[in-house]
């Protein structure tokens, strides 16, 4: 009896061991590797989180500044005491400097911008003076500008069909767009290619004021006086020095003439507050702006044009500033030429607590706790490479030409990229490749969460079922917005961006109210969310570092692509009704009927008919992708000798180069990626299947067919790629 208990014990003792598997590693490894993680958490330290925040958001820290380059050698000190190899690698790009910012409004009452933040009371960062960074988009081009206004509501496409469908044309208007509804360098983008000659854009406080909660100082949010910065430049063209489009910025690179640069607007752009507008659309006349459009300000949103006429005159110092990004390397143990990187950027536009310091001090926690295990013996199978960016704020910089001067090398030996940025308190969002997927599903169910002692994962579906969501743990898809995008969508190296959020809410975005002073109040007070990231971004660089076989699944990545074709063929079918009951109607006077009467009538212009695309080819290459998957699915790779999982891994590697095409994507080559892009018109948000998806909106119909082709092309390379993988298991 004795012997049997005994016995019961030891199995209940083994078993939840025995039972885990980890993506990736052999059964033998897999504890050893959970170890190892649990050790690297215990060293996760809150107070060093703190002290780090507090110091390097204690000034301002912009690109070419001096105390940016104080954070740099600081940073770079750090990793060296913690075990790293470390250089600062440096370009030199261009940042234009605000020197002469006016806005007047000179009809039909007069009122001059004050373009100036006020200081809050207990919040001493706000009160530095000429220090901080006068407000500005950089990019804009210069210009002085004086015509009619006309309001555009957030002034992306749709907002430009509804101006055309009442008769408004901003043709030789100056436009004034509010913040949110896209990337804020879409808004100059579109207004220059509607003849506009000047944009002004604000921030409405329905949209981030005082319509969302108490403003700063009493609350998180932001006062009548706050302006979001931020650069216009165009990157769905191409990010990174404007100078050196696809070759890195290096002191004698070949660069561009500036006015032949065209990721610089066309048009000037200047960012104010909600008090600076409220005198401008007060004075605006014309027809009464749709529901949709009016925000919170105590006014009635009027379109224009006019007779409200501004003034706008802006000129820049443009002048070439070093970029220093921050490189540590820690060596591998068994395979030093594969390297799992690691990133955050380190500039801001004014202190930047939220954006980007408290992602970049999760990462510095994160490699000192590795570093130490190092020293004790527990150094990682592959080389980890952490970077601190420069010049992320203007454009992506300090990454994208990194990426560049090195790409060859990176797509010899990148396993992934895991990116971070700005952080706070809440829910966990990932997105990235979904050939992760899984494992990062599995490292989210390993890390709890702080507040609700659950893990994160189990956390994250609980909001998503709240919120109408269903129960899957997914990445949502990569468009751009901070250093994954050279990474993933000109070199093909698989990427992560991972953040928490969601009860952080506040209106300091690019203003000098993102201070300590308002993190610690109101975004992650005790630092407990950047200790879970670092434990989330951690527990992923390990299993990257130390997997007996790289952790790429490809059937969620399968379904989910299935899924990309899905609603492109949809949404044809929509178009085609939709255009089919316009002409309809049109052929009735329907529209002719409805109309005011009293005012003069424009009839709509006829649809063209949406033809049938064949996508066959994607549909086909899709099966037989799905087939070559269900077979590596049924491998057990992890127990093959070390020799074939080394030649295993050696594809694995390169899986997301597969995806890329050197041609890269209609008019915009330097994006390669088949599946990710950021939008031509939507700038952040992502379009998935990118060149067919946009070809389709913009009634490219020929063009269309011809990228479902192409498409059809890299999946049928990536099957190829995938064979060549389920061939290794039978060495």
């Amino acid at each position: 009896m004795k012997h049997f208990i005994f016995t019961a014990l030891l199995i209940l003792l083994l078993t939840p061991c025995q039972a885990q598997k980890i993506i990736g590693f052999k059964t033998a490894n897999t504890s050893k590797q959970l170890s190892l993680e649990k050790a690297f958490e215990d060293k996760i330290s809150t107070t060093n989180l703190d002290a780090w925040m507090k110091r390097m958001s204690a000034e301002p820290h912009w690109v070419g500044t001096e105390y940016g380059k104080k954070n740099v050698d600081w940073m770079a000190k750090q990793f060296k005491s913690w075990g790293y190899d470390t250089e600062i690698a440096t370009y030199y790009v261009l940042f234009p400097y605000p020197k002469i910012r006016v806005l007047e409004l000179k009809s039909p009452t007069s009122y001059t911008a004050k373009l100036t933040a006020v200081p809050v009371e207990g919040d001493t960062y706000t009160e530095q003076g000429s220090a901080l960074l006068p407000s500005y988009n950089a990019f804009s081009t210069d210009g002085d500008v004086e015509a009619e206004l006309v309001f555009v509501n957030y002034g992306i496409p749709a907002d430009y069909e509804e101006l055309e469908r009442r008769g408004i044309d901003v043709k030789g208007k100056i436009v004034i767009a509010k913040y949110y509804g896209s990337w804020r360098g879409i808004k100059p983008k579109l207004a220059a290619e509607k003849g506009a000659i000047g944009c002004i854009i604000y921030s409405d406080p329905k949209d981030d004021g005082y319509v969302m909660g108490d403003v700063y100082p009493k609350g998180a949010f932001k006062n009548k006086t706050g302006v979001q910065r931020g650069s216009v430049m165009d990157m769905p063209l191409y990010p990174g020095d404007v100078l050196t489009p696809g070759y890195a910025a290096t002191k004698d690179a070949k660069r561009l003439e500036r006015s032949k640069a065209p990721t610089i607007t066309k048009i000037p752009v200047l960012p104010i507050s909600y008090e600076d507008a409220q005198p401008l659309l007060k004075a605006l006349e014309g027809p009464v702006a749709p529901n949709a459009w009016k925000g919170g300000l105590p006014i009635t949103y009027h379109i224009g044009p006019g007779p409200a006429k501004v003034h706008l005159k802006l000129e820049f110092d443009w002048q070439l500033q070093p970029a220093y990004n921050v490189i540590a390397k820690l060596k591998g143990t068994d395979f030093p030429d594969q390297w799992v990187i690691r990133g955050n950027h380190h500039d801001a536009w004014v202190h930047g607590a939220a954006d980007p310091v408290s992602g970049m001090v999760a990462l510095m926690e994160e490699a000192r706790a590795i570093g130490e295990l190092a020293k004790n013996g527990q150094r990682p199978k592959r080389t980890l490479v952490y970077c601190g960016w420069d010049a992320e704020e203007p454009g992506l910089i300090g990454s994208t030409e990194w990426v560049e001067d090195h790409k060859q090398e990176l797509q010899e030996k990148a396993v992934a990229y895991i990116n971070t940025d700005g952080n706070g308190r809440g829910f966990l969002s990932s997105g990235g490749s979904h050939s992760l997927q899984a494992m990062v599903s599995e490292v989210a169910e390993a890390v709890i969460d702080p507040q609700k002692n659950v893990s994160v994962k189990e956390r994250r579906i609980a909001r998503d079922l709240t919120n109408g969501g269903n129960d899957k743990f997914e990445l949502y898809a990569l468009g751009s917005g901070s250093d994954y995008t050279p990474f993933i969508q000109h070199a093909g190296i698989a990427s992560l961006n991972l953040g928490f959020g969601g009860e952080n809410a506040g209106g300091e975005y690019h203003t000098i109210y993102d201070t300590y002073a308002h993190y610690k109040r109101f975004k992650d007070p005790e630092l407990a969310y950047g200790a879970t990231l670092a434990k989330t971004a951690g527990r992923i660089v390990l299993r990257l570092a130390n997997a007996d076989v790289l952790p790429f699944e490809f059937k969620q990545w399968h379904s989910t692509v299935s899924e990309y074709l899905e609603e492109i063929m949809t949404q044809c079918d929509k178009m085609r009704k939709e255009a089919d009951k316009h002409n309809s109607l049109l052929e009735k006077n329907v529209f002719q009927l409805a109309a005011d009467p009293t005012k003069p009538f424009t009839p709509p212009a006829k649809k063209a008919s949406v033809p049938y695309l064949d996508f066959s080819p994607l549909q086909n290459q899709l099966a037989v992708l799905e087939k070559s998957i269900h077979a590596i699915s049924l491998k057990n790779f992890n127990e093959l000798p070390a020799k074939q999982r080394s030649e295993l891994n050696a594809l694995l590697l390169k899986s997301e180069q597969t995806l890329t095409d050197d041609s890269g994507l209609p008019r915009r080559g330097w994006y390669k990626h088949q599946i990710y892009a950021p939008g031509f018109y939507t700038g952040y948000g992502v379009k998935t299947l990118p060149a067919v998806r946009e070809a389709i909106e913009q009634e490219a119909w020929e063009e269309a067919q011809q990228q479902i082709v192409k498409l059809a092309g890299t999946f049928r390379n990536f099957n190829t790629h995938l064979e060549n993988i389920l061939s290794i298991s039978g060495k």
